[in-house]
């Protein structure tokens, strides 16, 4: 997978611009402030249709422009493709366009059509940080090559919200219960789906990331990862040891008995929203006792996996797109990333300093000042 071409018109400082991708590593160099970011954010908003950095979509036009487009020409093993990003104002307020190949469609068929990964400075935090990232981490991850599990998941968040707003109506209005025992049924079956999926991508995941992270780390530190699902009561189960027979079953069971609790607190309080991704170096908790050098090491071993992942399920690399990251890391596990990559991912890089980044020999190195791109 290779991307070709990369236009923009009234996207975040970016008046228009237009960028041909001619090497295998690509290289946006200059001081902060000047767009490096919103090149990359561009092309994640292609792949995905949301931003890495903000919520509001809104945030990424241009200011005082009614509108902003991406189009993103790439080449894939079955051809060449093109996304065709477009929000526009009508009536006063923000629409969402998407083609592919020049034909509207869905947020459903476009996610998983442009496989990209992101690394950024913030995804260092993927250990030390909120369960919620690691739980984007691997929601991401698969619903690159499963249209299923992305249907999952939107359905899952669905389920979710309409539950919480039952609770809320029990709790507040003194709404009848019974109709909770249809949305547990739902919930507790879609549940269940997701997490096989869940389980299924660890074991793969840790086929890779395991001796990604050896390598990594110099052969001196080991790694496990563990699925951890919060039951209530605060225990904890780990359902890749345990072999829970009947999923959901357990989720029907574990929402009857604290349904009283979800009712005074207005949301659900057990379900995959719920979970954790825990990682342990050395056997011990990497959140709680790892060094920051051996969190970063385990960060970078998890984001390439996340590729390998990708080049194993849908059969062709995705495009690496790096966002500043090669300040955070030695130059040990700078050279070791670059190693990983060369020659057979395309990677496009955001750095301050080019120097940081090896030469090749074929790099592509482009200088970005104020919103102006220049091939250097």
């Amino acid at each position: 997978m290779k991307i070709n071409k990369l236009q923009l018109v009234n996207f975040r400082n970016y008046d228009h611009c237009s960028v041909a991708f001619d090497k295998m590593v690509t290289v946006f160099y200059g001081k902060n402030g000047q767009g490096k970011t919103n090149i990359l954010e561009s092309i994640f908003y292609s792949a995905f249709g949301l931003s890495h950095r903000t919520n509001k979509e809104d945030e990424m036009v241009k200011f005082s422009s009614e509108g902003m487009a991406v189009l993103l020409d790439f080449t894939k093993e079955d051809g060449s493709h093109s996304i065709h990003m477009k929000r526009f104002t009508e009536n006063g307020k923000y629409h969402k366009e998407i083609k592919i190949d020049g034909k509207k469609t869905t947020a459903k068929d476009h996610y998983s059509f442009l496989n990209t990964v992101m690394f950024s400075p913030e995804d260092l935090q993927i250990i030390k940080g909120d369960p919620s990232l690691r739980r984007r981490f691997m929601d991401m991850e698969i619903s690159q090559t499963d249209p299923v599990y992305y249907a999952l998941l939107v359905r899952y968040r669905r389920l979710i919200k309409q539950r919480n707003s039952l609770l809320k109506g029990i709790r507040d209005h003194n709404q009848p219960q019974e109709p909770l025992t249809a949305w547990d049924d739902e919930l507790a079956d879609t549940a269940a789906q997701i997490l096989i999926k869940r389980l299924d991508n660890l074991r793969k995941l840790k086929e890779i990331a395991i001796p990604v992270f050896h390598i990594l780390s110099d052969k001196i530190d080991s790694l496990e990862i563990k699925y951890e699902m919060k039951g209530n009561d605060g225990e904890l189960f780990y359902p890749e040891e345990e072999k829970i027979d009947n999923m959901k079953d357990f989720y029907i069971e574990s929402l009857k008995e604290r349904r009283f609790k979800d009712i005074m607190q207005g949301s659900t309080g057990i379900g995959i929203h719920r979970d954790d991704l825990k990682t342990y170096i050395n056997e011990a908790d990497s959140r709680s006792f790892a060094s920051q050098g051996q969190q970063r090491c385990c960060a970078l071993a998890l984001k390439l996996s996340q590729i390998e992942y990708v080049k194993k399920v849908s059969g062709e690399y995705p495009v690496l797109l790096l966002d500043d990251v090669m300040s955070e890391l030695d130059q040990y596990r700078r050279n070791q990333l670059i190693g990983f990559i060369n020659d057979k991912v395309q990677t496009i890089i955001t750095v301050n300093d080019k120097t940081l980044i090896p030469d090749f020999g074929s790099n592509q190195y482009f200088n970005v000042e104020k919103g102006n791109i220049t091939l250097n």
